[in-house]
């Protein structure tokens, strides 16, 4: 069963948050993910408003945490941390 990524952003600085994007992208590609949307149009209807909403989906529940919890991806969040607000969930479909 597929596995979604659904993250909500506020990027406070945009050229760190790229380094955290560039390295994010490989990770999530090398554990079989692929982005369904990054950052395009959408309206906030209830809570808390992030303009960046990414949605990657994953071939499994388990290989969308096997790629969060990897070295490589971990190295990404720390560019993540540093530039952004967000919130991150793992729902499987």
């Amino acid at each position: 069963m597929p596995a979604y990524w659904i993250a909500h952003v506020e990027v406070t600085d945009e050229a760190l948050y790229g380094e955290y994007a560039k390295i994010a992208t490989e990770a999530i590609a090398a554990h079989g993910g692929e982005f369904l949307a990054r950052a395009g149009r959408y309206k906030q209807l209830e809570g808390n408003d992030r303009a960046r909403n990414v949605v990657a989906v994953f071939p499994t529940f388990d290989d969308a945490i096997a790629c969060y919890e990897s070295p490589r991806y971990q190295e990404a969040v720390g560019f993540a941390k540093r530039s952004s607000t967000r919130d991150l969930v793992v729902v499987e479909a």
